[in-house]
């Protein structure tokens, strides 16, 4: 537990002040947001708004994880050194996608075939170091990897090749999906806190019912869980309407790939949607969208994704990230009342 609150706590702090120093200087340095012409007309005034603010979450995340296993019992581990890995490539790419934005002074940066195989290729490397030198399950799973061992329908393992496939899927998904939601100030981040919050959870229960989920390093990742989670707490506090700082596709990406990986490693693939339900409904109303214009002709949504449509229907912005958020808190409650549910359910648990 002290290394939790260490992780979390010192990320967060180290998020917070770090923050505030590359405000300062991105604005020194003249680098700001450029903002998509086709957007929110009241969005324009956020022009030149500092970006690239997702480097703060990497590093608080990664000092908060490092120092937590200085002076507590917690080792480091193999999954969670990877999942952490993981987010600090996926960072990368954002960085290299945002800066590329910014010294071309538009909104548009790496090419989408090069951004897909910076994201591949992070994806299948650690796909393959976890099956590859960790004890991560390679089965479908729920809430745990035999959720679905009395089912002859799902009660499927993927082996190996299988795994780092999934993974990559999931994680291409989850990258797209969190960079999709965003696009308001404090949406992204503030509906993560909610997600990682549950990963804390999910990986210290893990912890402390070995015999139930066999996760080879629960805790260490319930340390990564809370690192990110107090690193994505100091950044919304500079990230918060009306915002100082975006996160940019730094931010975004490396969130994403954090929450799939964590997904993974728990081995609670299923219930990644149910968590991360807000980032799930944002991306379906793109893929709606889209369908809909190039089929019909015809839009479902005055704009996509969702959290622009009602913008647009006159919903302040500040009423939208909260709703949203709320709407976030919820999912992950149920996601977390589902897994405990389950958890009653065993042989010789508390409420069976």
């Amino acid at each position: 537990m002290i290394a939790l609150l260490v992780s979390g706590g010192l990320s967060l702090a180290v998020s917070l002040v770090f923050t505030r120093f590359l405000i300062d200087w991105l604005r020194a340095h003249r680098i700001g947001q450029p903002i998509r012409e086709e957007g929110p007309q009241g969005h324009q005034t956020k022009a030149g708004t500092p970006t690239m603010g997702g480097i703060a979450i990497v590093v608080g995340a990664v000092v908060g994880y490092t120092v937590a296993h200085l002076r507590s019992r917690v080792f480091y581990t193999r999954s969670g050194i990877f999942v952490l890995l993981l987010v600090v490539g996926a960072g990368l790419v954002g960085f290299l996608d945002d800066w590329i934005k910014i010294t071309r002074a538009r909104n548009l940066g790496l090419n989408k075939r090069m951004k897909v195989l910076g994201l591949l290729a992070v994806a299948v490397a650690f796909g393959w170091a976890c099956v590859a030198f960790t004890g991560v399950h390679t089965t479908l799973s729920f809430t745990r990897y035999d959720s679905f061992a009395n089912s002859s329908l799902l009660d499927i393992d993927f082996g190996r090749v299988g795994f780092v496939v999934w993974s990559v899927l999931l994680i291409m998904a989850m990258t797209n999906a969190v960079n999709l939601t965003d696009g308001l100030d404090g949406l992204a981040a503030g509906s993560s806190l909610f997600a990682f919050a549950a990963f804390t959870i999910i990986g210290f229960w893990a912890f402390r019912n070995p015999g139930t989920y066999d996760i080879e390093h629960a805790l260490d990742l319930a340390v990564v869980a809370a690192a990110m989670l107090g690193g994505c707490t100091g950044f919304l506090w500079w990230n918060a309407h009306p915002a100082k700082i975006f996160m940019g596709d730094t931010g975004s990406l490396a969130i994403g790939a954090a929450l799939a990986g964590l997904a993974l490693t728990l081995s609670t693939n299923l219930l990644l949607p149910i968590i991360g339900a807000l980032f799930v409904v944002e991306t379906l109303s793109v893929i709606i969208q889209v369908f809909s214009f190039r089929t019909f002709g015809r839009r479902v949504f005055r704009m996509a994704p969702i959290h622009h449509h009602y913008e647009l229907n006159g919903w302040p912005e500040t009423t939208v990230i909260v709703r949203f958020w709320i709407i976030a808190g919820l999912a992950t409650a149920l996601a977390l009342g589902l897994f405990y549910a389950d958890f009653t359910t065993l042989p010789g648990s508390a409420g069976s």
